[in-house]
Parts: C-alpha cells; structure tokens; sequence
C-alpha cells in the first residue's frame, strides 16, 4: 500500500479553503500513486477555533457529498479528522465528537472513530469521549484508527494489536513542546506491537497554539519510514508489508499483571 500523509497548516475555520486543498491533494496523491491519503485531526474546521459546533459535520453537511465526489473522482481512499455533531440530540443539547472518517477509493464511508482520550480541559469541554476503539479492511489489510493522545497509551495499541491490527492511522494535532510523541513514542509503540503506525499533525500557528510537524511513518519493526520537518509537507511512502506471524512480537498477550 502507498500512503501519501499531508501536514498542513490549520484551515482555522475556512472550510472552502480547507476543501480546495484536499482536492489538490488527492490529486497529487494520485499523481504519486498513492492509494489513501491521511490528513491530521480536526481538519474540518481546524484545531484551535472558536466555533467548533458551528464547523462540525453531520450526515446532513453538504460538505459530504463534496468529500465524497472528490475522493471517487481521484480513487484514492482517505482519512481525515473532523469535528462530528449530532444533530438529532440537540434538543438535549446535542452531543459533539473529535472524529476521524476513513472514505474507501469510491467516496463510501468504511470507517468512524471517535477519540476517546480527550486531551485538556478544552477538549474535555468540547467533546464527548468515544468509548470502543474501531477497526476494518483496508486493501487488504486490518487497520485501526486513534487520534492525537490516544497513540500515548500503550493499552489502545495492545488491544489493536490483539484485534488483528497491523496498520494504524493516527491523525493528531500534537503541539510543542511536545516532539517526543513523534521522535520517540510512536516508533516504540510501533516496535512493541509489530505495527506500521502513520502520524500526521499540523504545522505552523494557530492562535496561541504552535503545532510541532514531525509528521512520520513507523513501520513494525520501530524503524521510521518517513518523517516531515515542521513546515507544510506531503510525504509519499510506500508502507511495510505485516510482519509474518512467527515475527510478530508478543507483547500483546504476554502481559502478567503483578502488584507492588
């Protein structure tokens, strides 16, 4: 599988501008041959804005039926970040998510992950935590799904891991001083767990938020594929192939619990 990985700058709210972008980066995806294209968290309508609700999406969003032509028209499936509303739920004050949205190569939705370790008092705020982890077939392959935080904990990749799991897709929007997610955290986590773990975070400033880049590509033997400075970047990365079974580390099921 060839996965381009974009790290851009927050849309901060423009949607039209968010959406001109992706469609100029599917476009070079397929140029390059990539077959999924992977965008940070919360790309619609960025991280750091004021209005989060008024820039979610829902079933009813026009903007779906863009992503959705856009994605088919280039056949390059994708995965984005995006703030979800539920609309039906606001008459008892509706409910928001940090969602991530994977579209197969044919616009059709495959996959909706809702991040489940919020991170801050803001996202706490903001959103309601998701509460199941979520995987699917992927060009055969079992992908998983995490946002931002939720790569940090060591349980979310085991049980990935223990589900079959052998590509994660990580959309974040990691700020500094904070490099050593990217650095150091998820090779080891993709070493431990025999897994290729793509990371893809924003870059430059946003309000009062500088966003860290360092964008990368682990494959499962903790190696980096490919990693972005901290300005804007599009990497195009031929991913790992799974390790084989007798390969893969265990980890996963040779944890013994043991007190103090």
């Amino acid at each position: 599988m060839r996965l381009a990985l974009r790290q851009p700058r927050s849309a901060a709210g423009d949607l039209a501008r968010a959406m001109a972008d992706l469609r100029a980066d599917l476009a070079t995806a397929r140029a390059g041959g990539a077959d999924l294209l992977l965008l940070p968290e919360l790309y619609f309508p960025g991280y750091n804005v004021a209005d989060m609700a008024g820039g979610a999406l829902d079933a009813t969003s026009p903007l779906w039926s863009d992503l959705s032509s856009a994605v088919r028209q280039a056949g390059v499936a994708l995965v984005f970040g995006h703030a979800e509303a539920e609309r039906e739920a606001e008459a008892e004050g509706g409910r928001l998510y940090n969602s991530a949205t994977v579209l197969s190569p044919h616009g059709l939705p495959l996959a909706r992950y809702r991040k489940v370790q919020l991170y801050g008092p803001r996202e706490a705020a903001l959103f309601t935590p998701g509460d199941r982890l979520v995987t699917f077939d992927l060009m055969g392959r079992r992908a998983g799904l995490l946002i931002c935080y939720d790569v940090e904990f060591a349980d979310h990749l085991r049980t990935l891991a223990r589900a079959g799991v052998d590509l994660v897709l990580v959309p974040t929007a990691n700020m500094m001083p904070y490099t050593t997610v990217a650095d150091h955290l998820v090779p080891a986590h993709a070493a431990a767990f025999g897994l290729t773990i793509a990371y893809a975070n924003l870059c430059g400033v946003e309000g009062d938020l500088t966003y860290a880049g360092g964008s990368v590509v682990a494959g499962p033997d903790g190696a980096v594929v490919a990693k972005a400075g901290q300005g804007p970047a599009l990497l195009i990365v031929d991913l790992p192939d799974p390790l084989p079974a007798a390969a893969r580390p265990t980890f996963a099921c040779d944890l013994r619990p043991a007190g103090v």
